[in-house]
This record gives C-alpha cells, structure tokens and sequence, in this order.
C-alpha cells in the first residue's frame, strides 16, 4: 500500500526542505516523490487526496489515487505540526550484542581466547529480541552498524542492519567491516592473561602481523588455484581479511588517543587499506593529519566522563573541529555506552560545542550512511531511496521532542502510544 505523509516540516538532509511538504512511497518501500505540500497531488492525480480525507492525527486514511500509483491504495497521513525526516543510523554500537538487563548471559562482546580473530562475526551474537531495538525506534534509529568489541587487536566482522521489520530482511549487509582495536583496552585484557599485547608496540606488531600472513595466504591461494593438492589448509581466520586486502571493505580502527590514531593511520598506509577510525577522542589534537589522511571518523561516545586515561582530552566539540578540517564525520552511541535511543542527543550536544544543526543531523544520518557504504539507499529523503521515514512532535535535538511514528522500508514498525 502506498504511503503519503504530507502537511509536515520535511528535512530531506538532501539539501532542500519543505514547509509545509509531502513524502510519498509506494508499496515496495522505495520514496517515489519529495516536495512542496500540493506536490502530492501530481504523485497520487488531481483530487485524489482533499481534506475531507485527512484525519487530525497520524494515523491516516485510505484514498482511492488517480495518479501514477492508482493501481494501489495509498494511505494519507496527515503530518501538520511535525517534523519529517530521514531514519537516523548509529554508525557505531553493540546492539543485541551486549544484551539489556542480561549482564552476563547477554554479553557476546569480547571473544577474549584470543587476541586475533578476525573470523567472528557479529550477527552470531546479536539477539534481536534485546528490548534495546524497540528502545531504537523511539529514538528514531532505524540503521546501525553493530561490531564487535576491542579487546581483542583483530575482533572481527561488522553486520549492518535494521532495527525493526521481518527477520529476514533485518541483515542489510554482513561482513560489512573488520574490526580491529589499538591503544588500552588490548593490552588491559592481555597483560592479565600474561600474553600479547602487553605495550602498543605489541598491539600494532600484532595487527600488522595479522595483515601479513592474510596477504601471504591470499597470494598462495591464487597460485594455487586449480591445484588443490598444493594450496594452503583453509584457516577461516585469513580467508575472512581478503575483502580488507582488497579494499572491499573497511578496517573500523578502534583509537581514542592521538598516539594510536597516528599509528593506525600508518598500518592503513602501509598496507593500502579502506578505513575508518573509531571513537577519535583526541582527534581534535590532530584534526589537520587526519584531515590529510582522508580517513573519515565515526566519533563518540561524548556522553561519558573521564573512565580512561585514554579519555582525558574528551570534548564534544571533537566532531565539529574535525568537520571543519575537512574530515567526513559521523557520531555513534557506542550502545550500551550510551543508550541509543540518544544518538539525537549525541549530535545535540555537537551543536552545543559548535557543530552546525544541519552537519549534525547528517553525522547520524547521510554522512553516517556515506562512511557505510549506504548513501545510495538511505540518510535521506530523495526519490528512489529506501522509505525510512521518521514523524517526530518537534525537533530531534530537543529533549522535548517525541517519535510519533517510524517506518522502514515503507513498513509501519512503531507508533507511540496514543
């Protein structure tokens, strides 16, 4: 069934907004028109919608269109007063995969046996009945990028997915990224199990290592191809770093001090690598080398005291300043860091600290979508993109505001109680 939701604020975070303004999608789910309210009418035909069809709150009415999409009924939402804008996504977080309220049976974080592993895959420790997706719906979150943990130097395989609609849909992309980690935390796990790493020097040998013997597989694999007699044992954790070799997807590079952004930043070099840096709290200090570098950051979590050393220098202007430079920004929640329902918060708080509004809606939406690989699909609303749509009861960064309603791909999957 299609959907129109019109008579609302649109911020399209495509670079034009509309108000009042209309979102128009069609039944598979796909955005089939964006604009001016009256717009509409070009979408569904002349007097296929009028007033005497709307209803004063979001649910909607069904009209008979006389338009393009008149082969199916289309719903009409009535969006006077609220804001329309594109699903947010959290390019960064461990949903499902350190589960609310189970501390410990819910915890599929950190395999710590072994501090390279890069055959893990996240997706076989997400448990999508975590009440935290639902708690992402009313946030307004409908994408997110869960990865493992950073205990380990190499921990594995990003999954990027839904956070509501039928199961088999919800993956959008496994094997999306390989997660690696420098700086406190591998050597925290492993100076108390007695191995490496115990020093950064041991964390970046580590990974360059890894990096290493993943190439020399790979080139004696190829060799061999056709001769199966004389090709390498299968090793699954190998076999999973070829895409990163090469550059089908990116090595998410867990550093917060600008020390081990620095060495991060010459491992992704040395080996030619797609990347992306994690956290970056002390990117500020730095922001013109990783400007240079042309790596883009996901940053965050900002909402957090001072729990580490390494987050001495910690500021939620760090996103602003590395905007500025020149460097592609998203914000993350690091769910459970910060609950995710306040991913808006997060990007409220960069305004706060001298990000503009705009920028800082696309850092959980567009540019988040950008680093992901996802523009193409989502972060915003334009005509041919997924329909992930958002109606809010005011602006996503005041602590006021509410979700009324979310769909995903077109599917209604969350109303708030009336």
């Amino acid at each position: 069934m299609a959907t129109v939701i019109r008579g609302g604020h649109v911020i399209t975070l495509a670079g034009k907004n509309y108000f009042p303004g209309f979102v128009a999608f069609d039944d598979e789910g796909t955005i089939i028109a964006v604009g001016p309210d009256g717009g509409e009418q070009d979408v569904v035909g002349p007097g296929g919608i009028g007033p005497d069809v709307v209803g004063p709150d979001a649910g909607g009415r069904q009209v008979v269109p006389e338009g393009p999409v008149r082969s199916q009924p289309v719903v009409v939402i009535d969006a006077r007063g609220k804001l329309i804008l594109p699903g947010f996504i959290d390019a960064h977080c461990h949903l499902g995969i350190v589960e609310e309220g189970a501390p410990i049976e819910g915890d599929d974080l950190n395999e710590t046996s072994d501090p390279l592993t890069p055959h893990l895959q996240a997706l076989d420790g997400i448990n999508l009945a975590d009440p935290a997706f639902a708690d992402a719906l009313r946030g307004g979150v409908t994408t997110v990028c869960v990865l493992p943990g950073s205990a380990n130097i190499v921990g594995g395989q990003a999954v990027i997915m839904k956070t509501a609609g039928p199961l088999a849909e919800r993956v959008v992309r496994n094997n999306a990224a390989v997660k690696a980690a420098l700086g406190e935390n591998p050597k925290r796990v492993y100076k108390e199990r007695k191995k490496a790493p115990i020093t950064r020097m041991a964390s970046a040998a580590l990974l360059r290592e890894a990096l290493a013997r993943a190439r020399e597989y790979g080139r004696r694999r190829s060799e061999t191809a056709g001769e199966p007699s004389k090709a390498p044992e299968i090793d699954l954790r190998w076999e999973a770093l070829q895409p990163l070799l090469v550059r089908q997807v990116p090595l998410r590079l867990h550093a917060h001090r600008a020390d081990d952004l620095l060495t991060g930043l010459r491992i992704i070099r040395e080996y030619g690598l797609q990347a992306v840096l994690e956290h970056c709290t002390e990117g500020h200090l730095i922001a013109d080398e990783l400007a240079q570098a042309g790596v883009p950051a996901v940053v965050g979590p900002s909402l957090v005291n001072r729990a580490k050393v390494e987050m001495r220098e910690i500021t939620a202007a760090t996103a602003g300043i590395l905007h500025a430079a020149g460097v592609l920004v998203a914000l993350m929640t690091d769910h459970p860091v910060i609950p995710i329902q306040y991913l808006p918060l997060c990007a409220g708080l960069a305004v706060r600290h001298g990000m503009d509004e705009e920028t800082a809606l696309r850092a959980i939406s567009l540019h988040a979508a950008r680093i992901l690989g996802l523009e193409a699909s989502v972060g915003s609303l334009e005509a041919g993109k997924a329909a992930d749509v958002v109606l809010w009861d005011g602006h996503p960064f005041d602590v006021r505001s509410t979700v009324s309603q979310v769909w995903i791909k077109g599917r209604v999957v969350y109303s708030a109680p009336k």
